[in-house]
């Protein structure tokens, strides 16, 4: 039987009819109603508005949209205007609105032109390795039976077998090719864990492209793995203080400097228009294949689908594919820290609330003024203060469930499957796995269920001994 989702319908699911650019003197409250909030509207076309020394961007608070805006939706499901339902648009300066036209309009081109699509396969197929395989994890699914021997059947999508160990190089293919047809031989990425600086350094390489990648001094400590491996591809890696949100924020501010020869090359599904749909697009193949391989293994849908969620590019890549399928239960798992009460977490949709960041509008993670906490997960990839405003739109509507694991409970999923089925997960694709043990005593015998593996997780090896050791230590105190 069908599921219901409140205010969902698989015919009506994005709006599309508003023109995405705000400009100065024509910004319109209609849309997005911030003439209450926002006194001075040039707030509203920055995303870079110095607010205190830490962090220069500003978050908007307590939008609350009517239902009309929430129905008001058009037949497609990609958003040619950026927006998702109140969520997306472009909150940017005037300077970056041609630069952001002509990226739309590329964008636009290269889906309808067979001989970009056609190199665009090759290249996923013969050098990033699509694709991956959709793995039957028979020794998890044991662990997770009933006294009666009935539980679910767990597959895991494979995306850490990728080339560079994680499912960002298939955006990151793409968006070098499509930044070299632009004639850009300049490219700007910021990364968290390294996994998308890592993707992005290697096409950069193959591609005969310049590659700076900004990163958070303290994520640098952390992933000193994955910083090795660009620099030895040919990357320059630039620290800034802070974590991944200050390094995304010193990235645009660089790729403003010179967008003539410039591109930023967006590895989250976040920021203004085009940047979230243009991820998604590129990440789609993810689901396409978990549809393709499921009707080979059983000749059906997966009956739930489950990933980790930070900024969303690895859920909606899977997520995507299955969002008309009513019946498929779409189920992403936030990062809840040290618990969600402690406010040392990135759950953001969980705990967050409407606002504008780095150039769009989606839940956030904020205080009373409408400055950006900041996250945390021992997941680094997962610290982001925001998230994909297709996924807040998916929030509100109810077609996708969200819920939180704790930083231990991550831990110890790493180590499960490590002892389970010898894969080794990225911390961030363990938060996915960890929601298994409360999620699989709820579902009926024989119940399909697909996790995204999105990542590979050596890179966090160190980090999961170290737990341990500690672990180990108060046990024997």
């Amino acid at each position: 039987m069908a599921r219901t989702y409140k205010n969902f319908s698989t015919a009506t699911l994005y709006h599309t009819n508003q023109s995405p650019f705000c400009k100065p003197k024509v910004f319109s409250t209609k849309i997005l109603n911030l003439e209450p909030i926002i006194k001075d509207r040039s707030l509203t076309l920055c995303s870079t508005v110095s607010r205190n020394t830490r962090d220069n961007s500003i978050g908007l608070k307590h939008y609350v949209p009517t239902r009309s805006e929430v129905n008001q939706t058009d037949d497609t499901l990609i958003s040619t205007t950026g927006k998702f339902g109140r969520f997306g648009g472009v909150f940017v300066p005037e300077i970056l609105v041609t630069c952001l036209n002509k990226l739309v309009a590329e964008f636009s081109l290269i889906l309808h032109d067979s001989e970009f699509q056609a190199e665009l396969a090759m290249a996923l197929r013969d050098y990033v390795g699509r694709e991956t395989p959709l793995y039957f994890a028979q020794r998890l699914s044991n662990y997770f039976k009933n006294d009666d021997g009935e539980g679910p059947q767990i597959y895991l999508k494979r995306e850490d077998l990728n080339h560079g160990g994680a499912h960002k190089i298939n955006n990151a293919m793409a968006q070098a090719m499509l930044a070299k047809r632009m004639g850009r031989q300049s490219i700007l990425a910021a990364t968290g864990a390294g996994q998308h600086g890592v993707a992005t350094a290697a096409v950069c390489a193959k591609l005969s492209l310049d590659c700076t990648i900004f990163m958070g001094d303290v994520d640098i400590e952390r992933q000193s793995s994955n910083v090795i491996l660009m620099r030895q591809l040919g990357a320059q890696v630039k620290s800034v203080e802070g974590t991944f949100k200050d390094a995304t924020s010193e990235a645009i501010r660089n790729w403003v400097n010179d967008l003539e020869n410039s591109y930023y090359l967006a590895g989250t599904a976040v920021g203004p228009h085009p940047c979230p749909s243009m991820v998604r697009e590129f990440q789609s193949v993810i689901g396409k294949e978990t549809r393709k391989q499921a009707m080979e293994k059983w000749g059906g849908k997966p009956d739930v689908i489950l990933a980790c969620i930070g900024s969303g590019s690895n859920a909606l890549g899977i997520f995507h594919e299955f969002v008309r399928d009513e019946d498929v239960r779409l189920i992403g798992v936030e990062a809840g820290g040290n618990g969600i009460e402690s406010g040392k977490h990135s759950a953001t949709l969980a705990k967050g609330e409407v606002g504008v960041y780095h150039g769009s509008m989606s839940y956030l993670l904020q205080d009373d003024e409408g400055q950006i906490i900041g996250p945390h997960s021992i997941g680094v990839g997962l610290e982001y203060p925001g998230v994909s405003p297709e996924l807040s739109f998916l929030k509100d509507v109810g077609r996708a469930e969200f819920y939180t694991v704790t930083d231990e409970e991550a831990l110890d999923a790493y180590s499960m499957l490590c002892r389970l089925e010898g894969i080794f997960p990225a911390l961030e694709a363990a938060h996915a796995l960890a929601y298994l043990r409360k999620l699989c005593p709820t579902l009926p015998n024989g119940t399909k269920v697909v996790v995204n593996c999105s990542g590979r997780g050596d890179k966090d090896a160190a980090t999961v001994f170290k737990y341990q050791q500690d672990r180990a230590q108060l046990t024997n105190i």
